[in-house]
């Protein structure tokens, strides 16, 4: 990173969620009730899929890296926020704050990147039943996985080098409870048109574009499924799709809805409401979707559950 000087350095101030009142409380603890399920949920998937020899297969490993996104997601953002409240502080250091900004950027882009990808490893399965085990090997998945985490952190590093370069005026206080995007833009001095331009085209090229394959991908998909004979071929195969299409339907909706409004149409308040959604529920409600409508991992988990029951 360049351009900082002393003044840059300085830290900054989260207004975070919360006030004094009884009803922040509540929110409060309720947001750590959220929280310690997306752990608890993410945890289990991942080592579910470590466990069971039978979910070692490329579209269980994109999943415990789906897993593994949202674990740290939620890790990046609500253990500083709750550090603030509890303790009646609200700074966060610059370099907290750049490495706050990262990690969620870096994150979000990866599973962006991931969710799209695995919507071929659906359209495989289904479409190409015969020669999965050849365009879908551990190998592809592995570069699948090292292709979204790359991708995610080269493009969250430029973006952070640069936004964190330019010198900040006037109020340090940043309107919301961790160094987002937005809200750290809102802090910035002179011209900065061409980069908010740039922002734009990275955000259409991480949500848009696997947007579109995911898209072709289902196109292909439900083409394949209308030309089944069978009633029960069809219904496995809606089974297998639609926990993934509910998982990019959040994700993708939750990310257009925050990071391609028009400036003029922001509020503090949106913002935050839309940070909570994709940084806190999203991850929350990812591997429920999956837990619960997937028959391997609901199968593994009461494998390790009787398992422990009679040791």
């Amino acid at each position: 990173m360049w351009g900082w000087n002393q003044t840059s350095l300085e830290d900054f101030i989260l207004q975070g969620l919360f006030d004094d009142s009884f009803f922040s409380l509540c929110l409060f603890l309720l947001i750590m009730l959220v929280f310690l399920t997306a752990v608890s949920g993410n945890s289990l998937t991942i080592l579910l899929i470590c466990a069971d020899p039978r979910l070692h297969t490329p579209m269980y490993f994109l999943l415990s890296q789906l897993s593994l996104m949202d674990l740290m997601q939620v890790s990046t953002t609500i253990p500083k926020m709750a550090s603030n409240f509890l303790s009646g502080k609200k700074s966060i250091s610059f370099v907290g704050c750049a490495t706050q900004h990262f990690m969620y950027l870096c994150l979000a882009g990866a599973a962006c990147v991931l969710l799209a990808l695995m919507s071929y490893d659906r359209y495989v399965a289904i479409c190409h039943p015969l020669r999965y085990t050849v365009l879908m090997s551990r190998r592809v998945g592995k570069m699948m996985a090292v292709m979204s985490w790359l991708s995610g952190s080269v493009n969250s590093l430029i973006h952070t080098s640069i936004l964190m370069s330019f010198p900040f005026c006037g109020s340090r206080i940043i309107h919301h409870f961790y160094c987002e995007f937005p809200a750290i833009l809102k802090l910035l001095c002179g011209n900065i048109t061409l980069y908010e331009t740039t922002v734009y085209i990275s955000t259409v090229s991480f949500l848009l574009l696997p947007i579109i394959l995911v898209s072709t991908s289902y196109g292909l998909i439900l083409h394949s499924v209308m030309q089944m004979r069978s009633a029960g071929s069809k219904r496995n195969a809606f089974a297998t799709c639609s926990s993934h299409l509910i998982v990019v339907s959040l994700g993708y909706g939750a990310g257009m809805f925050s990071y391609m409004r028009p400036r003029s149409q922001r509020n503090p308040l949106q913002d935050k409401v839309g940070s909570v959604f994709y940084s806190i529920i999203t991850p929350t409600l990812n591997p429920l979707i999956y837990t619960l409508r997937n028959k391997d991992v609901a199968r593994a988990f009461k494998k390790v559950l009787r398992r422990d029951l009679f040791t």
